[in-house]
């Protein structure tokens, strides 16, 4: 069901809305410059898909694995994922506002140039993660584990890590990046 509305919106306005997706399996599929609005993701599986300039307001992920897929310069507001597993995910350049992330998986996943403003991350896993240049702007994070990410050229001022797992964190030779934390 979720890719016939894909190639739906692609033809007609990019744009979905009110709709709740469970259990799908999409692979190789391409999603881009789609707008989802109080879009519902229910134990989907993506594999390869590309999500490059898609938006998300208001929507959720739920258990879904969208491992491997791309989410380059995404836009996200309101939305929520939660017990997902986005392992090795290319998040450059994304935009989340006001998003909830808890009980996620993004081991090897690439944040680098984004900005997350408002949003609340708790419980979930960037291990071996690239947050270089990222922008953590009024941003909760509680129980969150940043083993071995790297932070170069991170802006962090203002952002507690006291509850977070940092060992092994790269930055930069002057460690800028912890000033203010």
């Amino acid at each position: 069901m979720l890719e016939s509305r894909i190639i739906a919106a692609q033809s007609d306005d990019n744009y979905i809305e009110k709709m709740r997706f469970e259990g799908d399996i999409l692979s190789e599929v391409d999603i881009t410059r789609i707008e989802f609005e109080s879009a519902q993701f229910i134990e989907c599986q993506f594999s390869k898909c590309n999500f490059s300039k898609t938006s998300f307001y208001n929507s959720v992920f739920d258990n879904c694995n969208f491992a491997n897929c791309s989410f380059m310069e995404s836009y996200w507001k309101g939305s929520k994922m939660l017990k997902c597993k986005g392992d090795g995910g290319n998040f450059s350049q994304s935009h989340m506002k006001e998003t909830s992330l808890e009980g996620n998986s993004f081991r090897y996943a690439d944040f680098s140039s984004s900005v997350l403003e408002n949003c609340t991350i708790r419980d979930c896993n960037f291990t071996e993660a690239f947050l270089s240049e990222i922008r953590l702007k009024k941003t909760t994070l509680k129980a969150v584990n940043f083993t071995g990410a790297d932070f170069f050229k991170a802006l962090l001022g203002g952002i507690d890590l006291s509850d977070c797992i940092i060992d092994r964190i790269a930055v930069s030779d002057t460690c800028k990046e912890l000033r203010g934390l």
